[in-house]
């Protein structure tokens, strides 16, 4: 292979965080440009929910006992840098409450790691639920709503190392976690999310991911394999292509048994999931689109109308043809990943969840890959615009989370991509808030769009 390995690993494999199309993809010439639905007024609804997300892996650091962990330290391994410390948010989380307070919040999404909690089969760490308890009371102190996944990827260690979701004996081990955990924390929650995306690995299969990250991937699975002594090592969101069916299988039972073991502890806690979500847009009569969506979102659209909302996480929109996913037109604005900037994306795809659930949503995620913050004060308002001509139009939008609080470890491709409204200082973890952070907060605070943003 020419060219430095990790310029492959994080130029070749965007489409894992923003789905950058593969070379020789088609321009999208056709590609649907009809006038997005506008807003009738400027103020959301009464007791909207404004966050921002983190996850514990991305942002906590040290993270010792999960499996991402190994996977990253060893070799070979396709993650172009180890997470370390990350912001060392495992510590500083206080802090981070602070911003998101002082932004004009009222909501923090965050994970909880089922690696701290459970480092060992059975064995429960009561310090660690008590450092989230603290987190969920911070919250609360904070006038913040706290949005809590039981799994944002991440698991411990010895569970992938023992198939991690192919085993059969994952839905008892999710659920046995889950429960665990409610009896502690889930008194605080606003909210809670069983599963953070468990439909991106078959979204990525779209993607016509490069053979060599491919067989990359393969390899750091069977090295993990062999320094674990199993025969089958296997990750949430890194899992060999011909597994993507029994895995799948595993997630869809685990969240059916995570949900009914949190609603076992606190029936009236909102539960749900979170689900990668492009705004897919079909050109001529017989486009791949409807194939692209029944193959990612199908079944998981089927296992939420028992839920009590859906979480929707989308980054941008995909066009295809007959042929498959058409490029973006010559000349539009990319973000770091190469995708096109898209801000109506977000409205279609929570218009096409609630149509296809009849579930309310809330946006567990939205953002932009970018080291232009200009980028990204502008975007945020002009996808507002779209959510909210959604909510006119009866679509039950509960809030909007904003991925992310901080620049964070994004998986494998390190500390490269920018996605927070603050920066954070790599030695001193000191952060920096950027320009987008005020637009974001002045929306918020307002609950309401600037009137400038409204048609006239």
């Amino acid at each position: 292979m020419k060219g430095d390995r990790r310029d492959f690993l994080i130029g070749g494999t965007a489409a894992l965080l923003g789905g950058a199309l593969p070379a020789g993809a088609r321009t999208a010439t056709g590609a649907p440009q009809s006038r997005a639905p506008q807003p009738t007024t400027p103020g959301f609804p009464d007791g909207f929910l404004w966050g921002a997300a983190t996850a514990g892996h991305q942002v906590e650091g040290n993270n010792t006992a999960s499996d991402l962990w190994l996977l990253e330290n060893l070799q070979p391994t396709a993650f172009a840098e180890k997470s370390g410390d990350a912001c060392n948010s495992f510590e500083l989380w206080p802090q981070d409450l602070d911003l998101a307070r002082d932004l004009g919040l009222n909501t923090y999404r965050f994970s909880i790691e089922w690696a701290r909690i459970e480092p060992e089969p059975g064995l429960y760490s009561e310090a660690m639920l008590d450092h989230y308890r603290r987190m969920i009371d911070g919250c609360r102190e904070r006038g913040l709503t706290p949005v809590v996944t039981f799994n944002h990827f991440t698991a411990p260690r010895w569970f992938s190392a023992d198939g991690g979701w192919l085993n059969p004996a994952s839905t008892a081990r999710f659920a046995r976690y889950c429960e665990r955990a409610a009896h502690r924390l889930a008194a605080g929650m606003g909210y809670a999310t069983t599963l953070n995306e468990p439909n991106l690995l078959h979204l990525l299969k779209w993607m016509d991911l490069p053979a060599p990250l491919l067989a990359a991937q393969r390899a750091m699975l069977a090295a993990a394999a062999r320094a674990t002594g199993t025969p089958v090592f296997s990750a949430g969101n890194v899992t060999n292509v011909e597994d993507l069916g029994r895995q799948q299988a595993g997630l869809l039972a685990a969240h059916a048994a995570g949900r009914a073991a949190i609603k076992s502890v606190r029936p009236e806690l909102p539960v749900g999931l979170s689900l990668a979500i492009q705004d897919d847009q079909a050109v001529g009569t017989t486009s791949l689109r409807d194939r692209k969506r029944a193959e990612c979102y199908g079944v998981w659209l089927e296992a939420v109308k028992g839920d009590d909302f859906i979480g929707v996480q989308n980054y941008e929109r995909a066009v295809y043809d007959a042929h498959g996913r058409v490029a973006p037109p010559a000349g539009v604005p990319l973000n770091s990943m190469g995708s096109e900037i898209y801000p109506p994306s977000l409205a279609g795809a929570v218009r096409y969840v609630h149509a296809a659930t009849g579930r309310p949503v809330l946006v567990t995620e939205h953002g932009l890959a970018t080291s232009d913050d200009a980028q990204r004060a502008a975007f945020i308002p002009a996808a507002l615009v779209g959510l909210k001509a959604a909510i006119d139009a009866g679509v039950p939008v509960r809030g909007y989370i904003h991925w992310t609080l901080l620049d964070n470890f994004e998986w494998i491709f390190g500390y490269r991509p920018r996605l927070g409204l603050y920066a954070v200082d790599r030695q001193s973890f000191r952060r920096t808030a950027k320009p987008s952070a005020a637009v974001y907060g002045a929306i918020a605070r307002a609950n309401a769009l600037q009137t400038s943003l409204l048609p006239r």
